[in-house]
């Protein structure tokens, strides 16, 4: 039997050529040799050029299409193209990730609170410099009554109303990346386990939100937002501690 000396590290696992190929493409992608709507070279050309064969190419390229990298067609005008970027895909893919980290409670409730107070907050602000008054409308249709609401009919109108004000703020990237947050920490710890009073809470909150957005007060909703967040904060943690295996 052979002994590894102390301190000595294995060489890495090599990948499969499949994964190699489409790593190389996906790079290629990433770089902009390949733009959005571009036709990847098909297969027999990428079977040359790798020196592989043809299902070893189609499955790097079965790998990028599961990644939403590329679409693939048939016929006599199909072939595999790189995938125009959809938010709502990568949305998806993050809030799943996300979920993933926090089931292994690599990332806690504080620190998800924390990132959603860097991004909301300011754009709370933003919305109240670039609403117009289609966009003040339908934050105001968000809002809801606790006392007449079932509270499990609660959650899908308090996350419109934080969709609606990441919306407002005209910048997609900003909804991109805070709509996982927001969804991780509804989802995964609110949804099913808030108090009734809890909403009481929220719907005060929102009012006062919207508020300072009507009155164009940029200070004002930044203010109202992160005042909003703090409220929540004992109520996810209180839920978080409760919800854990060993609790």
């Amino acid at each position: 039997m052979t002994v590894e000396k102390a301190g000595s590290e294995r060489p890495p696992t090599p990948m499969p050529a499949y994964a190699e190929i489409a790593a190389s493409l996906r790079a290629r992608i990433l770089a902009g040799d390949y733009r959005p709507g571009d036709r990847l070279p098909v297969e027999p050309d990428l079977s040359a050029e790798h020196g592989v064969s043809r299902s070893t190419v189609r499955e790097a390229l079965r790998l990028l299409a599961s990644q939403n990298l590329i679409t693939t067609t048939r016929g006599v005008a199909g072939g595999s193209f790189v995938a125009y970027p959809q938010p709502d895909q990568i949305t998806e893919y993050l809030v799943t990730s996300l979920n993933l980290l926090a089931i292994d409670t690599q990332i806690t409730v504080d620190q998800l609170l924390e990132i959603r107070e860097m991004l909301e907050v300011p754009a709370a602000g933003l919305a109240a410099a670039r609403a117009d008054e289609a966009d003040r409308a339908e934050l105001r249709g968000s809002l809801f009554d606790p006392s007449t609401r079932d509270p499990t009919e609660i959650f899908a109108p308090n996350r419109h109303f934080h969709t609606v004000l990441l919306k407002m703020a005209r910048n997609p990237f900003l909804e991109v990346v805070t709509q996982p947050v927001f969804r991780v920490l509804n989802e995964r710890f609110l949804r099913e386990n808030a108090p009734s009073r809890f909403w009481y809470g929220v719907d005060h909150d929102h009012r006062e939100i919207l508020s300072r957005i009507e009155a164009g007060d940029q200070v004002g909703a930044r203010e109202a937002c992160h005042a909003h967040l703090e409220n929540l904060r004992e109520t996810y943690t209180t839920i978080d501690r409760t919800t854990q295996p060993d609790a």
